[in-house]
């Protein structure tokens, strides 16, 4: 195999490990939003300890890029394809952080009796939309799928803007209220940090199109 073809491999596997690991992540926020909605504590201990998986991957990746960045000195597209892997990877790894951090919170909110404010889930089920979008948009090199992402963003915050209303009139009630209404607003915050990665990942995907992010020509 000639060292071109070897370099190319690499390219390829590189990007495998980041679709499985992007599958890993959106498989974690989706069983996170299940075990919200049905207060699943078994389920959510299960979300908080295969995180554990997710940062080995996480690591993996990142050796595998600066391994490739030192060896191969890649240039022009090779190396903004290098470059989005190392900052995608970031984000995935990210939003499995906030797939275990909603988790982590399911078992006060299955003990206090107090329903969950219903607009959470349609917010979810959005941000969750987001990640598996961009995450397509890197996987087919789809420009115009990042831009729906992007524009996705909007409707995700607007919806934490109504929760976190919605939320602060329980303030005024019983302290167990008060504290589930807490838990439940770190829960639509760590929902809407979810859209912000995964439109991190729609941009970065652009740049390894293009070259430019967020409007600036960087490579």
């Amino acid at each position: 195999m000639s060292n071109r073809s070897e370099y190319d491999a690499q390219l390829k596997s590189l990007n495998q490990s980041l679709i499985d690991m992007g599958r890993l992540v959106t498989g974690a926020v989706d069983s996170a939003i299940d075990a919200l909605e049905q207060k699943d504590i078994d389920r959510a201990a299960k979300i908080v300890k295969g995180d554990e998986a997710i940062d080995r991957e996480e690591r993996a990746i990142e050796h595998v890029c600066l391994t490739l960045l030192l060896l191969q000195q890649p240039v022009a597209r090779d190396l903004r394809q290098v470059s989005t892997a190392l900052k995608i990877v970031t984000d995935l790894e990210r939003i499995g952080d906030h797939a275990a951090d909603i988790a982590e919170i399911i078992p006060r909110l299955a003990d206090d009796g107090i329903p969950v404010e219903q607009d959470i889930s349609p917010m979810a089920h959005k941000a969750l939309d987001m990640a598996r979008m961009a995450i397509d948009a890197f996987v087919r090199h789809d420009m115009d799928l990042a831009d729906k992402v992007v524009e996705a963003d909007d409707i995700v915050d607007n919806a934490f803007d109504i929760v976190k209303r919605k939320l602060a009139k329980r303030m005024v009630g019983t302290e167990a209220a008060q504290d589930s209404a807490i838990d439940q607003l770190m829960i639509a915050k760590y929902l809407e940090r979810i859209g912000d990665h995964a439109v991190n990942i729609a941009e970065w995907v652009k740049f390894c199109e293009t070259g430019i992010y967020r409007e600036e020509r960087i490579v």
